[in-house]
Formats: structure tokens, C-alpha cells, sequence
């Protein structure tokens, strides 16, 4: 019995180990934590930056297309027609009467024809596909054409 209890107290660990162990342990999972937490915020911080890129490029993007509309309503007014007549005038040009055009007739010259620019919509008329009869017979049909014709040709047949 002396025996069991000397091997009992040899395998058993002193209280110094039993604390280190679990200070170990302790250690282990709060650097574990410690390292998800940083994962953590390593992916919101760059998911963060990723963001303010995109808003970023959003916001050029709305400054170009105001840019864009400017320019396309300050060509509209410079194309308009009371612009354009003020600097023809402003240029020495005059309106003209239809009675003061004259038109020229040259030799050899050939007038074009009127452009086509679309080809000329033709009415197709599109012909149903033909089945032959065979087809539009149903199975049955079929079968009771085909049953009393077998059986002549079995009873024709002698071994």
C-alpha cells in the first residue's frame, strides 16, 4: 500500500506547476484573442479606406458630369439662334430674300439623288410548313389501321 501512495504523490504535479499551467493557459488564450482582435481591425480599417476611395470617386464623378452639363448648356446657348444670327450680323452678314437668290445652272453637273436611309419596308408573307398526313395521324388511329392488316398477314403465314 506503501507502494501505491509513493507512486501516488510521485505523479501528482506541485502546486507551482499546477498555477503555471494555468497561467500558461491563461496567456495562450488572450493572445489568441488578442490576434482575432487585430485580424479584426486590420479588415475594418482597410474595408474603412476602401470606402472614403469610393466615396472619393463618386464625388469626381458628380463634379465631371456638373462639367459636362456646363459645357453642354454653354454650347446650347452659343448654338442657339439668336446668338448665331448676332454674330452674323456682328461679322457683316445680311439675311437674304428669296428673290435674291440666284441659282447657277452648270454643264455637266448632275444633281444626287434623294438619300435613302432606310430600305423600303416589303410586306413578307410567311408560308405555314406543310406536315403530310402521316404526321396528323394520332396513335391510335394508326393502330387500328395497322392491327387487322398484321393479322391478315399472320393468319397468310403457315409454317
Amino acid at each position: 500500500m506503501e507502494r501505491l501512495e509513493y507512486l501516488a504523490k510521485s505523479y501528482t504535479q506541485a502546486p507551482w506547476r499546477r498555477q503555471l499551467q494555468l497561467i500558461g493557459l491563461f496567456l495562450l488564450f488572450l493572445v489568441l484573442a488578442a490576434l482575432i482582435a487585430g485580424i479584426y481591425l486590420n479588415v475594418s480599417a482597410k474595408t474603412a479606406i476602401i470606402g472614403r476611395d469610393i466615396q472619393a470617386k463618386q464625388r469626381m464623378i458628380e463634379s465631371l458630369d456638373r462639367d459636362i452639363e456646363d459645357r453642354t448648356a454653354r454650347l446650347a446657348s452659343i448654338l442657339s439662334v439668336a446668338e448665331m444670327e448676332a454674330r452674323a450680323r456682328k461679322l457683316g452678314f445680311e439675311q437674304v430674300q428669296p428673290e435674291q437668290i440666284v441659282y447657277l445652272k452648270l454643264p455637266g453637273y448632275v444633281e444626287r439623288g434623294a438619300a435613302i436611309l432606310a430600305p423600303y419596308a416589303q410586306k413578307t408573307v410567311v408560308s405555314a410548313p406543310v406536315m403530310p398526313a402521316e404526321y396528323t395521324e394520332s396513335l391510335f388511329t394508326w393502330l387500328r389501321r395497322q392491327v387487322p392488316f398484321t393479322l391478315s398477314r399472320l393468319s397468310e403465314a403457315r409454317p
